[in-house]
């Protein structure tokens, strides 16, 4: 994710009400990071079509952009977001020592999204922090047993769910490419191992999600 998504992304959120718009640059895009990039998403982040700031983070499975660029990057998009009083949707990637560290030290008091949850080994950090965890198709993948053990532990206010579209289409439709709908099969994971009927999960992610993104 970059400037020209972001764009695209406000676009599409001034063109259908039910679509808001997060921006940034995404670690693996870290590289090519300047100052310029903090002036035009903090312009962005003034649009009132744009709810939060990312996906950013940390990602150390690819070695497109090295450790230092990302965490440059990283930190500039916090001091955005709380310069703007928006949230954070972090994205980390076999990073999330290093990702932990940087919120620990820019991100306090600040509301931070953990997309596509993975760190079930610092589930109690992230509890005690108060974060969100955004739980997607993965949560339905069968050798997938902590991170649904996360899901049923992570308190019932901070517990949302997303699709990754294009990727990490849940099952039964694994393999395929992603799409929006497709949240429902996620929905149904999560209420499963926290004991819930559908209705009353969806009802409690949309409003987690709503005092999240202030829709």
């Amino acid at each position: 994710m970059g400037r020209a998504s972001s764009l695209a992304t406000v676009a599409l959120a001034e063109t259908h009400t039910a679509i808001w718009a997060a921006v940034g640059v995404h670690p693996n895009s870290a590289a090519a990071w300047t100052d310029a990039d903090i002036e035009w998403i903090a312009a962005l982040a003034r649009h009132p079509r744009v709810v939060a700031i990312g996906e950013c983070g940390m990602d150390f499975y690819r070695d497109t952009a090295t450790p230092a660029q990302q965490e440059r990057a990283f930190r500039a998009q916090i001091a955005i977001a709380r310069a703007a009083g928006l949230p954070l949707v972090i994205h980390t990637r076999d990073a999330s020592v290093a990702t932990l560290k940087v919120l620990g030290e820019d991100a306090t008091g600040l509301v931070v999204v953990l997309h596509c949850f993975s760190m079930v080994e610092h589930l109690d950090r992230v509890i005690d922090a108060g974060w969100y965890a955004s739980f997607a198709g993965p949560l339905t993948y069968k050798p997938n047993d902590a991170l649904r053990a996360a899901a049923a532990q992570m308190p019932a206010d901070r517990i949302l769910v997303e699709t990754d579209s294009p990727y990490l289409a849940p099952v039964p439709l694994r393999g395929r490419p992603n799409q929006p709908a497709y949240v429902a099969h996620t929905l149904a994971k999560l209420a499963e191992v926290r004991g819930l009927d559908v209705a009353t999960c969806d009802e409690l992610t949309t409003t987690n999600a709503a005092r999240v993104f202030g829709w």
